[in-house]
């Protein structure tokens, strides 16, 4: 029986694709968080180990400018690639990952070294948009739950049009109730989509997204993923299964350790 260790495997789909995992020590509001381990292992040890378990990945590899990471990573058993220290996102640290694996595949995931509760199936479902031909970049929402959800300028909302691609990312309410008019439809809180912040690149895709100048609704807004959509490109909006809870803050790392407990007993 696997222990979850990440490893090279064959992927079931047509598609081969690899997940990195971007992972800094540094960080504002959760200082060292990479290396929390409260549980028995490293906060972005659970976040590899939990993406290995989608079947259709064919490596996991985590992306640092740590030594520490590094070092704590292989001596879990995951896969680490060290990175400039220099890079200003971490979508520019997995693109130089990518280029560093020495293999090729058909989809890049940035799955983010403190989201370890992302589910596999959604990872899947994200690989699997890729079968779309016109699909060069894709990524994950879900349903908000609470009114307080969509007032919280942390929590990223998403629009998509008829086909599934993005029209906008905010902090703000989006798309805001407020004139809406009686044949509106749905106007509750689990109408309205939370960005979940994992995407998806064709590697070219990924290297296009890297060469773009930083826009200015990504300034406005401080999302990148607006640079894209400035640039006048488009990204699919896969619907997940289910919205994870990111480690944020030492309130969120509490929560995550009592889970990760509560499902050990």
């Amino acid at each position: 029986m696997s222990d979850g260790t990440p490893q090279h495997r064959a992927n079931p789909s047509a598609l081969r694709a690899v997940a990195l995992l971007p992972a800094r020590l540094g960080s504002t509001r959760l200082p060292r968080k990479m290396l929390l381990a409260e549980t028995g292992s490293p906060l972005f040890v659970h976040a590899a180990k939990n993406a290995a378990r989608c079947a259709d990945l064919a490596r996991v590899v985590v992306a640092t400018d740590s030594a520490e990471i590094e070092s704590a990573g292989r001596a879990s058993g995951v896969d680490v690639i060290m990175t400039d220290p220099a890079h200003p996102s971490g979508t520019d640290r997995v693109h130089e990952a990518y280029r560093g694996l020495g293999e090729d595949f058909d989809v890049v995931l940035n799955v983010q070294g403190d989201e370890p509760d992302v589910e596999p199936e959604d990872l899947s479902r994200l690989v699997a948009a890729f079968a779309d031909a016109d699909v060069e970049v894709a990524t994950l929402a879900g349903k908000c739950e609470t009114e307080e959800e969509i007032a919280d300028a942390s929590v990223v909302k998403v629009v998509r049009d008829g086909a599934g691609d993005a029209l906008y990312f905010s902090r703000s309410a989006l798309p805001s109730r407020s004139h809406a008019r009686e044949n509106a439809g749905d106007t509750s809180a689990s109408a309205v989509l939370r960005h979940i912040g994992v995407y998806a690149f064709r590697p070219p895709a990924l290297a296009r997204f890297c060469a773009l100048p930083v826009g200015r609704l990504e300034q406005l807004e401080s999302l990148e993923q607006l640079r894209w959509l400035e640039a006048g490109e488009r990204m699919r909006v896969v619907s997940a299964g289910h919205v994870p809870r990111g480690i944020d803050t030492r309130k969120d790392y509490e929560e995550f350790v009592a889970r990760r407990g509560a499902s050990c007993t």
